[in-house]
């Protein structure tokens, strides 16, 4: 009675976490918003880059590849906040393609194409020659070599903020939500004894913790505050 009753608890603190995750990955997901709206004001993607946004779309797709139940049973909820981050980012894509000059349109068409077919592969090959635990570690290794790089991205901001001694370009809510959504999906991955979670977003939760650390520091000498999104800063 109280094994089923602990477990429970534990499956409830587990789902609560990655429901968690969801919300505050929702919030990153439409912080690009307003460089989007620039674009579609101004019908020119002017020097705004649309390669985060493709790399984006590819680390969404990966991770949602390897929450699916053909990879690893349990859990839905990487595959749901992914699901809906790769549809953002392929919104985004799109609008980029539609506004960008012929030589970007047709880099970026090229290098959406690229991710598909890279995405094709990996679910192929996952498929065809790994089964159960082989493919949930095959795809797990990819999917947590993306997050990585994926949170390693900060680091430039941090580097910028060191350097300028402003917290101008480390926006505070969208650095929160960061660490949020990473402490969030660091908590779901213990409580689902998955390293393939737990382990990437531990090393994101670590420099979510560095960068409120420095906005702290840095915003009381520079009394400056936040005004783009975080993807603007190196968009």
């Amino acid at each position: 009675m109280f094994s089923t009753g602990f477990t429970s608890v534990y499956s409830v603190c587990s789902d609560a976490a990655g429901v968690a995750g969801n919300l505050f990955a929702f919030v990153l997901f439409v912080s690009p918003i307003p460089t989007f709206r620039r674009i579609l004001r101004n019908q020119s993607t002017e020097q705004f880059s649309g390669l985060p946004y493709i790399y984006a779309l590819l680390n969404c797709l990966i991770c949602l590849w390897y929450g699916t139940p053909l990879v690893s049973p349990g859990i839905i909820l990487v595959a749901t906040v992914n699901s809906i981050g790769a549809v953002f980012q392929l919104i985004y894509v799109s609008i980029f393609i539609s506004y960008a000059e012929n030589a970007k349109k047709l880099k970026m068409s090229g290098f959406l194409i690229a991710v598909f077919a890279l995405f094709g592969i990996i679910v192929f090959v996952s498929l065809k020659f790994f089964y159960t635990d082989e493919r949930r570690a095959f795809v797990g290794y990819l999917s947590v070599a993306s997050l990585i790089s994926m949170f390693a991205s900060p680091l430039f901001v941090i580097q910028l903020v060191i350097k300028s001694r402003s917290v101008e370009y480390m926006p505070f809510y969208l650095s929160l939500s960061t660490f949020l959504m990473s402490l969030s999906f660091f908590v779901y991955g213990m409580l689902k004894d998955d390293p393939f979670i737990s382990l990437p977003n531990g090393i994101g939760t670590l420099l979510g913790i560095v960068q409120l650390m420095l906005y702290a520091h840095y915003s009381s000498k520079s009394g400056e505050s936040s005004r783009q999104p975080l993807l603007d800063s190196y968009a």
